[in-house]
């Protein structure tokens, strides 16, 4: 078997194979023969039928057998042989099938780079340190005991942050579309959860039914929707206001609150925002870490692979709306708006595989263990949790890769130059 592989564009590469004839007669003579036992044809006896009556009659068939059996048991020996490192199914079309002459086929593929990391000393990732001000833990307070409060009707016309029900039903040039109609729909007014200028319309009125116009935003996620005026019927049923909740022990059951006096209260909403923030301090750092790696190293990534994940990106977001691919058309989350961000996380994972084999970094059952005791602790039974967590492969999974990227990034500390970057925990709402 002779093999020439051919670079094309970018990591695509067409690979020439070439069987040679007596590999082709092997098999189909072999496969003549096990038809030749069992045939039966008018005329000739079991097992005596002449072998040029056999070949007209099945020999196209064989032949077909043949070709395929050969390009599927050559192609992976071809790929580990040669150490090819194919990103996709490849594309095979056969060149020369005459029986007489070598077998030749083609398999058209794209291959994953081959990537040497580089650490830049002068470039720095961010380590960013989150400060808490007493403003924030006061809005944090506040929105506590909204959340956690009770909505009332009031009798009087409404008004921002108010939450309202209503039934509504939309027309575009008086037809009706999809998700144009709910009944008892709850909406608090400066959510913005609805397109702009549907919950300032309802500003201001009272219980009552009327009309409004709006306009779907430039941007929508539905192509057909995007920039289109509709007109909505409103039949505004309910005005409530919140009656925010009291500090007291009922809150602090709901809370999961290990206090008794609301003069701790204060003291156990620090402490769980210290934790939050310490949490999302270990994660900025490390978004920025791996944006300065791709900043770094720079190289390509299979279109095939991309493609992939950009198509699982869509089903994640189609999912979260209650659709499938099978029900969604082609203008609900096009593929083409994942793209950029599929591109860079299948970046981030070639480059995360590479820097595993570059810092040889394995994780033991230990560590395993050692971060499924760390997340016990969060539970009031830790002994069930961990029963239950040690029958979940794919949990237990998703817990080796956590710590094989912690790993990772006490690698990257010790390689990578840094520099602190301050911001306000009120900034992490607008990132």
């Amino acid at each position: 078997m002779k093999v020439a592989i051919k670079k094309l564009k970018d990591l695509e590469r067409k690979i020439i194979v070439t069987i040679p004839v007596k590999d082709y007669e092997s098999k189909f003579n072999s496969k003549l023969k096990n038809i030749k036992s069992k045939a039966k044809v008018d005329g000739f006896r079991k097992g005596n039928v002449p072998n040029e009556v056999l070949e007209q009659r099945y020999g196209s068939s064989i032949h077909n057998e043949v070709l395929n059996e050969l390009i599927q048991e050559s192609y992976p020996k071809v790929i580990s042989e040669n150490k090819i490192r194919a990103a996709c199914a490849p594309q095979v079309s056969i060149d020369s099938e005459d029986p007489k002459k070598p077998i030749v086929y083609s398999a058209i593929i794209e291959i994953f780079p081959e990537i040497k990391p580089k650490f830049s000393r002068w470039t720095n990732y961010d380590k960013y340190q989150i400060e808490i001000e007493d403003t924030d833990i006061d809005s944090a307070i506040d929105d506590i005991k909204k959340r956690y409060g009770e909505w009332n009707d009031v009798k009087r016309e409404a008004k921002l942050d108010d939450q309202v029900i209503i039934d509504f039903f939309g027309k575009i040039n008086g037809e009706e579309f999809e998700g144009n109609s709910a009944k008892d729909f709850k909406l608090i007014l400066g959510s913005n959860s609805m397109i702009p200028g549907f919950e300032t319309s309802i500003v201001g009125k009272k219980l009552s039914k009327f009309t409004i116009e709006c306009s779907f935003p430039e941007d929508y996620f539905k192509k057909d929707l995007a920039g289109v005026n509709a007109e909505f019927e409103i039949d505004l049923k309910h005005i409530q206001e919140i009656k925010e909740a009291n500090i007291d022990k009922d809150l602090f059951t709901k809370l999961q609150m290990d206090i008794k006096e609301e003069s701790e209260f204060r003291g156990e909403i620090i402490s769980r925002m210290n934790n939050e923030v310490a949490a999302q301090e270990k994660e900025l750092t490390k978004e920025s870490m791996y944006e300065t790696l791709l900043k770094t190293n720079s190289f390509q990534s299979p279109k095939a692979t991309i493609n992939e994940q950009a198509d699982l990106m869509r089903k994640d977001a189609l999912m979260r709306i209650g659709h499938s691919e099978e029900n969604a058309g082609d203008d609900l989350f096009p593929i083409d708006s994942f793209l950029e961000k599929a591109e860079k996380r299948v970046k981030l994972d070639l480059l995360f595989a590479e820097l595993i084999n570059h810092f040889e970094i394995k994780v033991e059952k230990q560590q395993v263990d050692d971060f499924i005791e760390e997340e016990s602790k969060r539970y009031k039974d830790q002994e069930q949790y961990k029963k239950w967590i040690a029958g979940q492969p794919q949990q237990l999974e998703q817990f080796r890769m956590i710590v094989l990227e912690r790993q990772l990034v006490e690698n990257l500390e010790n390689v990578l130059k840094s520099s602190n970057k301050v911001i306000k925990f009120s900034e992490l709402a607008n990132r």
